[in-house]
């Protein structure tokens, strides 16, 4: 009985964690893309995966906060780029899709970095794919 139940319960933690884990379309629209330059205020080099915060200063001079979601940290390793790369202070550009929200979030799909190279963020956008 306590197998059972073992199974069960792991079960339903993998169900809540499937559910957890949003798809590209639900969070983001994909004809609203976005092309950002700004200063790096910090980055959760985290699983599932990596926001790059950053502050943009807009056509009227006002700052803005920027979240931009990234793919998986081993996924973007793997892609030439490491949590060494992106430091607080560093500007950078990010081309991604505005959140359907229209909060300041996107998810990023390049990102230029510090050293001129421009690498995949590993975007879950469908439409794109690796450069």
């Amino acid at each position: 009985m306590k197998t059972k139940l073992a199974v069960f319960a792991m079960g339903l933690v993998s169900a809540a964690a499937m559910f957890a884990h949003h798809s590209f379309s639900a969070e983001f629209d994909s004809s609203k893309p976005v092309s950002l330059k700004g200063t790096v205020t910090k980055v959760d080099w985290l699983n599932p995966h990596i926001w790059i915060y950053l502050d943009v200063t807009d056509d009227s001079g006002k700052v803005q906060t920027w979240q931009c979601e990234g793919g998986a940290p081993n996924s973007l390793t793997r892609n030439g780029w490491t949590k060494n790369d992106l430091k607080k202070g560093d500007s950078v550009s990010i081309t991604g899709t505005h959140a359907k929200d229209a909060t300041n979030t996107c998810n990023a799909s390049s990102v230029v970095l510090p050293d001129g190279r421009r690498v995949f963020a590993g975007s879950s956008n469908p439409d794109l794919k690796q450069q």
